[in-house]
């Protein structure tokens, strides 16, 4: 069974578990500033923006503006407030470092994610696994975030780039991720696509290839199987 030609994952939501995380971050920062947020409300409305994806759509929403330098010190106490907030033990979910290691002995992995480069190195960096990708694309690093697709085609030219993956590998890419928009960013870059049931029901994620409930159940042979016929 030919493999994958890589496999691109998000970050927050399917290897940290650190949706809740940046909850808490949000709501510590930007309740005080009039922008309260619960998080019924915030998995169903804004997970998957990055930081100034989600500050631009909750201003507009409650009908607030902010000028330039209000919006930049909000999203920079955010940001101080959630690496103080990843340095607790267990940021992981279970089963998502071997199931990393395990992936990368067999094909290129990459990051296209909305959390911050430095976010998601302190995580990888502190549980071993920053060598296990060979790219990572990180929030303001594309000219749109999710779900316009390019943090997922900016994440295959690099891997083209390096030699690693073929042009035309789209199809035979693989994408893991959590919520809505990764789901359409990676079906508009042409991947296939894994949604896990970490932040969403199954009901609500049909739109993916392929449905499992944790990065613990993602395994290779699944994923070639999801290939086979691209």
């Amino acid at each position: 069974m030919m493999p994958p030609a890589a496999i691109v994952f998000d970050f927050d939501g399917v290897i940290a578990n650190s949706e809740p995380l940046h909850l808490r971050a949000f709501q510590d920062v930007f309740g005080p500033a009039g922008l309260p947020i619960d998080a019924a409300e915030y998995y169903a409305r804004y997970l998957g923006y990055d930081d100034e994806g989600m500050l631009d759509a909750l201003t507009a929403d409650r009908g607030v503006v902010l000028d330039r330098g209000r919006r930049t010190a909000l999203l920079e106490i955010k940001a101080r407030r959630l690496a103080a907030l990843l340095r607790q033990p267990d940021v992981l979910f279970p089963g998502a470092a071997a199931c990393v290691r395990t992936l990368a002995s067999h094909v290129p992995l990459a990051i296209a994610s909305g959390a911050l480069r430095a976010e998601i190195e302190l995580v990888l960096d502190a549980a071993g696994l920053r060598d296990c990708f060979h790219d990572i694309v990180a929030a303001g690093e594309t000219p749109s975030g999710k779900p316009a697709p390019d943090p997922y085609l900016r994440a295959l030219a690099l891997l083209q780039a390096r030699g690693l993956v073929p042009a035309g590998a789209a199809r035979r890419t693989v994408a893991i991720e959590d919520s809505h928009f990764g789901l359409a960013a990676a079906r508009a870059a042409g991947l296939r696509t894994v949604a896990l049931t970490t932040s969403h029901p199954a009901e609500e994620l049909g739109g993916a290839d392929l449905v499992l409930p944790a990065i613990a159940d993602v395994t290779f042979e699944t994923l070639a199987r999801l290939v086979a016929d691209a």
